[in-house]
């Protein structure tokens, strides 16, 4: 049995709280070494008897920009972008607070950061578009499942991405998960060459975060834990 030290359980720690969605990178490449690292740790998460439900592709020079062109094409054309809808229902149908709050809060504390003013459209498109360009990360991951997989495994699922968050924190990157690519699922899986078995979970760009964007100094809040905690003693 491994004993964790004080400084591990600092670090591991650290990993977990500085993580925060970036939306500006630079173009530094990362090693293929260390991508392959952060996959095999993060392959750790547990699973239902060890089902390991994940599929990840990972997207960089040329190929990642093939696919942001195509995406973007489709998100750029009003007609096309209708025809283009999520798979899955990632956010509820009826909102209420506390969470429509927290999802207004964050919304508006982006724009605010990056001058965007309410109304302004057109700069809101291109601010939600920079998804499709992968915030200019030089590595973009797709994350596919099997559709025979139920929703235990989409749990599963949900601690491996965190893995891969935490994973790559350990060695100075940051990441930024995206669900806003499930739109254009259709675009994305027929770029990745998938078979029709497979469906996307979500997409994420990873890389070093450009210190000199304002947007990357948006950390969102947290409630304090008797918030969200009931004991039963």
């Amino acid at each position: 049995m491994t004993q964790i030290s004080p400084d591990t359980t600092a670090a591991v720690d650290a990993a977990i709280t500085s993580r925060h969605s970036m939306r500006a990178f630079l173009p530094t490449e990362v090693p293929r070494q260390t991508i392959e690292e952060i996959l095999a740790v993060a392959a750790r998460a547990p699973s239902g008897t060890n089902t390991q439900p994940w599929q990840v592709h990972v997207l960089t020079g040329g190929f990642k920009r093939e696919l942001s062109a195509k995406i973007l094409a489709a998100y750029d054309d009003p007609a096309v972008a209708a025809t283009h809808t999520e798979e899955y229902a990632y956010y509820p149908t009826e909102w209420r607070s506390p969470y429509i709050d927290r999802r207004r809060k964050v919304g508006w504390d982006l724009y605010g950061l990056l001058q965007i003013t309410k109304g302004d459209k057109t700069r809101m498109h291109a601010q939600h578009g920079r998804n499709y360009a992968f915030f200019d990360a030089p590595v973009g991951l797709m994350f596919t499942i099997d559709r025979v997989m139920c929703q235990g495994s989409w749990l599963d699922y949900g601690m491996f991405l965190q893995n891969i968050m935490v994973a790559a924190r350990a060695r100075g990157l940051h990441t930024c998960p995206q669900a806003a690519f499930t739109q254009f699922h259709k675009i994305i899986l027929a770029h990745l060459g998938t078979g029709p078995e497979q469906m996307l979970v979500c997409g994420m760009s990873l890389g070093h975060a450009d210190p000199a964007a304002i947007e990357n100094t948006l950390v969102t809040e947290r409630d304090p834990v008797a918030s969200f905690t009931t004991f039963h003693e």
